[in-house]
């Protein structure tokens, strides 16, 4: 944690996916740097997403071409920075009668993407009959189907790993990452930002560091931000909540992820398998009510739910198959008439000049060009302070968890006791740095998952309880929440940051009434 007065060239507010690739750039680029989120890392909106990394098929609809060809060169980019952590999907979108798009319209969309995938290393789109579709995914509904297209894109199961080794690989650099550290003031002085006034959340120790650049990237919480400057500030976030819930595999269900136009709004929606689950989403309504408290409403659950009995009628669906469910923001710009669907979902770089030089908001981004955002950003940040920086190494260099990927795999099929699926479970969260993770539970004569809980705490910046088991461990996101775990786990957990245990059993709780909330 910094010391009180340290000084940094950039302040970073918001360890979501823009604000940790923005870190990573500007402190392998030589910037001193400090990252501020009032959470844990990736604990709201980049944790909210359909997990994919992908072109952006639908905003060729709405004519944004140029993003389409961004996402499209950064998918292949991060595909090789991050080859463990991102891995290609196949996706199929059937097109029923009636339905707004028809099979030439999804046709020429195909040959459209396949043409801005310079380069791609996935193979090209297929249109598929009606009964070749049928063939392919018996399941799906027979009535109404004319045809089927078929093309690839990518997922990130763990979009929580992706942005924790943006961090690992900033902290590397010699940056500091200090989550659970609230902002309460932006320091203004002569015009110019000048620092911070932050708080340790689970301390209460109260900090301040001088900072040249104050980097907003608090994603649906940038007008909060904004407000710590004390200055009045005209809002820049509309955000729209995005909802999925979870199920197992059910009777029917594709082998493919599936791009679904629901019947009920016309509106694309995803089912798609994922971490050994399907994960069915998502909604796009505007939201201005409390960020703190983005549930998936019931009718939300519910539409879900019948478009995929709808797709797959054999799944027949209901709440009770649900294991759970979450929802998040959209950070997008603001804008009061449209349908939500036609927000554009362009990044805005906004230098805040009216309100001090020096301060610079992230509006809107996704995962799949963040690595994008942050260069423009840093390039931006070297301008601000008047430096020829060096140029950005982000789309060469791989992220911590990206070397050594084979001897991890060597070393991990070493260990006994572990199954083939153990082994691509350990390299799918944590890539070449299986090697550091079974040489602890050797030192130490740990079980693996001990050992994880002690490489989650000293290594990657773990916190609590629910910080290990939803954004380290991963087993968070498994049907059951890992919770068969839980105890083992707080208790390693407690002797290692030496615990009492009234405090470890408050950690237990609230790891319970988290994974709690995301019931329906």
């Amino acid at each position: 944690m910094s010391d009180s007065n340290a000084s940094f060239d950039v302040a970073v507010i918001g360890a979501g996916i823009n604000g940790a690739g923005i870190a990573r750039d500007a402190a392998l680029r030589g910037l001193r740097v400090i990252v501020l989120d009032q959470n844990d890392l990736c604990s709201a909106t980049s944790a909210a997403s359909s997990r994919l990394i992908h072109g952006g098929l639908r905003y060729l609809e709405y004519g944004e071409i140029p993003l389409v060809f961004e996402s499209l060169r950064e998918r292949i980019t991060l595909r090789k920075i991050a080859a463990h952590l991102i891995k290609p999907l196949r996706i199929c979108i059937p097109v029923y009668e009636g339905a707004k798009r028809g099979p030439l319209l999804i046709r020429l969309g195909m040959i459209a993407y396949d043409m801005l995938s310079v380069g791609k290393t996935v193979p090209a789109h297929d249109m598929l009959s009606r009964d070749e579709a049928i063939e392919s995914e018996p399941g799906l509904e027979h009535k109404g189907l004319r045809a089927a297209a078929r093309y690839y894109d990518a997922q990130v199961t763990f979009a929580e790993r992706l942005v924790l080794e943006n961090l690992l690989g900033a902290r590397a650099a010699g940056a500091e990452v200090c989550t659970y550290h609230r902002v309460e003031r932006i320091r203004i002085d002569g015009g110019a930002v000048t620092g911070l006034d932050y708080v340790d959340c689970l301390s209460g120790d109260k900090k301040h560091c001088e900072a040249s650049v104050v980097v907003n990237a608090a994603g649906p919480w940038v007008d909060q931000v904004l407000m710590a400057t004390g200055k009045p500030t005209k809002k820049l976030i509309g955000g729209t909540k995005g909802s999925h819930i979870v199920v197992s595999p059910f009777e029917g269900a594709p082998k493919d992820a599936y791009y679904v136009e629901a019947a009920a709004d016309g509106r694309p929606f995803f089912i798609i398998p994922w971490n050994g689950l399907y994960l069915i989403g998502t909604t796009d309504i505007r939201f201005d009510e409390d960020l703190s408290a983005v549930r998936a409403s019931d009718a939300e659950v519910d539409y879900l739910l019948k478009e995929t009995n709808r797709v797959f009628p054999a799944a027949d669906l209901a709440r009770d198959d649900i294991h759970y469910a979450y929802a998040g923001v959209r950070p997008l710009p603001r804008r009061e008439r449209g349908p939500e669907s036609s927000i554009s979902r362009k990044h805005i770089i906004r230098k805040n000049r009216k309100i001090a030089r020096g301060l610079i908001s992230i509006i809107g981004g996704k995962l799949t060009t963040y690595r994008n955002l942050a260069e423009q950003t840093v390039d931006q940040i070297g301008k601000v302070l008047g430096r020829k920086l060096p140029d950005c190494r982000t789309q060469e260099t791989l992220l911590p968890g990206a070397y050594r990927i084979e001897d991890a795999r060597d070393r991990l099929t070493a260990i006994g006791d572990l199954s083939v699926t153990d082994v691509e479970r350990l390299l799918g969260i944590y890539g070449g740095r299986s090697i550091e993770l079974a040489a602890l539970a050797d030192s130490e004569s740990r079980s693996l998952l001990e050992a994880e809980v002690l490489f989650a705490i000293r290594e990657e910046m773990a916190r609590t309880l629910a910080d290990i088991v939803h954004r380290r461990l991963m087993i968070g996101l498994d049907a059951d929440q890992g919770r068969a775990q839980y105890a083992q786990i707080a208790s390693v957990a407690a002797a290692e940051f030496a615990w009492d245990d009234d405090e470890r059993d408050a950690q237990l709780s609230a790891l319970i009434a988290y994974s709690d909330s995301l019931g329906v």
